[in-house]
């Protein structure tokens, strides 16, 4: 199977910053999660659900810059329609350590 990825298919997936200005324990998920809100600046504010409950407390999210991949399409998950989609690296243990940018950028901006 043929996994290549062109340029113009890398340039579909739209990844932008956002600040997280809300997260909360998303009791009704199936696996532990949290509720997020969060900035994309003039793209917007778009809720999602991540499954971050390992490394990070909600109190340590709030203000946090994090990149999302922001144009799939919405998703139900559990009691929420989940608008973005968080990246983070993926530990032995199954643990994400969130991307984020290594200095305070706009929300929104575009990571390519």
């Amino acid at each position: 199977m043929n996994t290549d990825l062109n340029w113009n298919e890398f340039l579909k997936v739209e990844m932008r910053v956002g600040t997280i200005i809300s997260a909360e324990e998303f009791k009704e998920a199936r696996n532990p999660a949290y509720k997020l809100i969060i900035d994309f600046g003039e793209f917007g504010q778009k809720k999602t659900s991540a499954q971050i409950t390992k490394l990070y407390k909600p109190s340590d999210l709030i203000d946090r810059q994090i990149i999302a991949v922001v144009n799939f399409p919405p998703k139900q998950i559990a009691t929420i329609m989940s608008e973005c989609l968080v990246l983070g690296a993926i530990g032995e243990e199954h643990d994400v350590t969130l991307l984020h940018p290594g200095l305070k950028v706009k929300n929104g901006s575009r990571i390519g």
